[in-house]
């Protein structure tokens, strides 16, 4: 028996989200003004919480001709995954104008703008998140293999260049003790070892104790899946986040924080291995928080009042 089950499927996803794309106008309005009687809520002062934090804008702006509706977008103009997700939110508000930015956004745009991903800093009050591209990064599972029957070993796997860090961790801990962390593809433009030891899936990294999580273009995709298992997530403080607000993430409560070289990787490792008790702790605080985006329907219902908030600040 494979040790996790997934809470999602990429074929449901896709499936459901075609017959949105052709439901009618009345039905969408209908379900529109549902979602908003739903407002008051005993958990209303958390919603909006969550809704500040995605779009920190608190002053108004005014979109020039560049700015598009949901209308103008199609999934053969854009890849389908962020297209399906935007439409879940747009379909809503279907005269509205607005900015995006879809794929692995880095850095903070000049006009208020809908993406997945920002950096984590002050002024990023133009970088409005929106739950886009979900199908990948809201990977949750159900790990149905304990703690302590897994094998006192950190493990990672994941593609990168020789100029990426991941690529340096690989090269640092490619051999070292209760380390298994090797790149799951040839790096390009490598001049010695590869490092590379091919891909692992998630079961097979579901049975380690320990789990390395590093920052890819942006965010690190492994991270949600990690939090929900019951491995212990390791990383260094994250540079950038998404819907999942990786930002408000604590160190050595809900992870494992390394060094920003992870030149304490070890160390921390051997500390945990001898220190099983503080290892579950942290793992709980981990299950703990991603229990909050599980809430289907308040999720929907936070996006919806981002896209709101959005619009009403755009005059």
């Amino acid at each position: 028996m494979r040790p996790y089950k997934h809470k999602k499927s990429k074929f449901k996803f896709y499936v459901s989200n075609a017959m949105n794309h052709f439901m009618p106008g009345f039905i969408v309005s209908s379900a529109h003004k549902k979602l908003l009687l739903r407002l008051e809520r005993e958990d209303k002062e958390y919603i909006k919480s969550r809704v500040d934090y995605y779009i920190k804008k608190d002053v108004s702006f005014v979109l020039s001709d560049q700015a598009v509706s949901i209308k103008e977008l199609s999934p053969r103009k854009v890849e389908s995954a962020y297209y399906y997700d935007m439409l879940e939110v747009g379909r809503f508000f279907p005269k509205a104008k607005f900015y995006y930015l879809f794929g692995d956004i880095t850095y903070v745009p000049d006009v208020p703008s809908l993406l997945k991903s920002r950096p984590i800093q002050n002024e990023n009050q133009n970088s409005i998140l929106l739950k886009l591209n979900k199908v990948r990064h809201f990977n949750f599972i159900e790990d149905e293999m304990t703690y302590g029957d897994k094998v006192d070993q950190i493990v990672w796997r994941g593609k990168s260049f020789t100029t990426h860090h991941r690529y340096d961790v690989c090269r640092k801990y490619f051999n070292a003790p209760n380390c298994d962390i090797a790149l799951s593809n040839p790096a390009k433009r490598t001049y010695e070892t590869d490092f590379t030891r091919g891909r692992m899936s998630i079961s097979e990294q579901l049975q380690n104790k320990f789990i390395l999580s590093m920052e890819g273009n942006d965010v690190a995709t492994n991270l949600k899946w990690i939090m929900s298992s019951n491995s212990l997530c390791f990383m260094r403080q994250p540079r950038y986040e998404t819907w999942f607000m990786e930002g408000t993430l604590i160190p050595d409560f809900h992870y494992v924080l390394l060094k920003d070289d992870f030149s304490d990787l070890l160390e921390k490792v051997k500390f945990y291995i001898e220190n099983p008790d503080l290892a579950k702790e942290i793992i709980a605080n981990a299950n703990e928080y991603v229990q909050q985006f599980f809430d289907e329907e308040r999720e929907r219902l936070i996006s919806l009042l981002v896209m709101k908030k959005y619009i009403d600040l755009s005059q």
